[in-house]
């Protein structure tokens, strides 16, 4: 309701990470969080006669992270933010495996987020690779290094998919 007050166009619930515990499976509140924040959104929607994008975040290992996806997009969310932090290890070709996989679900919102808060370092041809998966809608580019943001913007204007994917900073220098 506050975002909504203020105009925010948008809203993503359990991408901050004070909120990745939501997402473990045991503790059981990634449905009931999304679902209240959803319908909270729609009553927002009908008050105030507007369209509020809805953004989940999306975590784990690629089983857990495909079904967070179909449950936020069960819940009419628009698209996934989707953390790589599981996926510490993997080369790239099996971070776009998952990538695809989670983005078979809902439009997919990239998230290169710092290692220093559990990301992990993404070169210009992961990124590259990327911006080929139809259904990515977007990037937060967060990776706190500049040179590693230009590999993003680089790797978009590369992949002639600029006019369609948007980008977002935050908290980079």
């Amino acid at each position: 309701r506050y975002y909504a007050a203020a105009g925010a166009g948008g809203v993503a619930v359990g991408v901050h990470t004070t909120q990745f515990e939501i997402h473990d499976p045991s503790v059981g509140l990634y449905r009931p969080v999304l679902a209240l924040a959803a319908e909270t959104v729609r009553e927002e929607e009908r008050t105030r006669n507007v369209r509020i994008l809805r953004v989940a975040g999306i975590c784990g290992q690629t089983a857990q992270a495909a079904a967070e996806a179909e449950t936020a997009a069960g819940l009419g969310y628009d698209a996934g933010l989707l953390s790589l932090a599981a996926m510490r290890t993997a080369g790239t070709a099996e971070l776009i495996a998952h990538c695809r996989a989670v983005a078979g679900a809902i439009p997919l919102f990239g998230f290169y987020l710092q290692p220093d808060a559990g990301g992990r370092v993404l070169d210009h041809a992961f990124w590259r690779e990327f911006f080929e998966i139809p259904n990515v809608a977007a990037v937060k580019m967060a990776p706190f290094n500049r040179y590693r943001t230009l590999d993003v913007v680089r790797a978009l204007a590369a992949s002639g998919r600029e006019g369609e994917i948007a980008l977002y900073t935050g908290n980079d220098d």
